[in-house]
């Protein structure tokens, strides 16, 4: 069975001082993997290579089995994604910028309005749908940044640091919505909390000055720290 998403020997930036290098990682149906390590380490970038945002420098990213810097912008649609900052108009309301992601994504009509409601209700936000994203919450602008990226149900939800910025109550909302999104999607996640990989993950990659330094099962023994207990390389590389 072909993976879901297929990088391979990814690199981007100039040669002489690129942001990552060589990076080779899968996702199958079902997967939950998160990308640890500093800032600086190459995550964000990473995520905008997997998202179909960057285009690599060398190497391949492949979405069922097709070139994602090659393929019909349909292909795109298998992919959600939610940047650090949430890509919200702060003087639209929630279903007015529910409703222009999902224009984004091709979706018109009455399934353009069945998935907006949907997804009121699954990241429950139906009680703020007509407020200004500029007067949300930190805790629901990004529920509304995640009901944006699930909105045209893709089979792969992409996210960059979901958990950043949150007080607890609100991390752990975000957390638990994240476990029931996972039931329908893979993940993948850049973080640099380890509580996120323990809790939203199964599988981890640890990345160190844009490069892929091990990949390793979540389990409830494992220990996260020990690769930031080694010197650190931190060159060339972004948040």
């Amino acid at each position: 069975m072909k993976p879901l998403l297929l990088a391979r020997q990814v690199s981007y930036g100039p040669a002489r001082n690129p942001r990552l290098t060589d990076i080779d990682l899968q996702l199958a149906a079902g997967d939950r993997l998160a990308l640890l390590g500093t800032n600086g380490a190459g995550k964000s970038t990473l995520l905008q290579l997997l998202a179909g945002i960057l285009g690599p420098t060398t190497g391949e990213v492949r979405v069922l089995g097709q070139r994602l810097d090659q393929a019909a912008p349909a292909l795109r649609r298998h992919i959600g994604f939610l940047p650090q900052r949430v890509p919200a108009y702060a003087e639209l309301n929630v279903v007015e910028n529910l409703r222009w992601a999902g224009q984004l994504r091709g979706l018109r009509r009455q399934a353009l309005d069945a998935a907006i409601e949907r997804v009121l209700l699954t990241l429950q936000l139906d009680k703020v749908r007509s407020r200004l994203a500029g007067r949300l919450s930190q805790g629901m602008l990004q529920r509304l940044g995640l009901a944006q990226a699930v909105l045209h149900e893709p089979d792969i939800l992409i996210l960059d640091e979901p958990t950043a910025g949150l007080d607890p109550l609100q991390t752990e909302q975000i957390r638990e919505l994240l476990g029931a999104l996972s039931s329908r999607c893979s993940l993948i996640l850049a973080t640099h909390l380890l509580d996120d990989v323990q809790r939203l993950c199964d599988r981890v990659i640890l990345l160190d000055g844009g490069r892929k330094r091990s990949e390793h099962a979540v389990t409830p023994d494992t220990d996260l720290l020990a690769h930031f207990r080694q010197p650190a390389s931190r060159t060339g590389a972004d948040a």
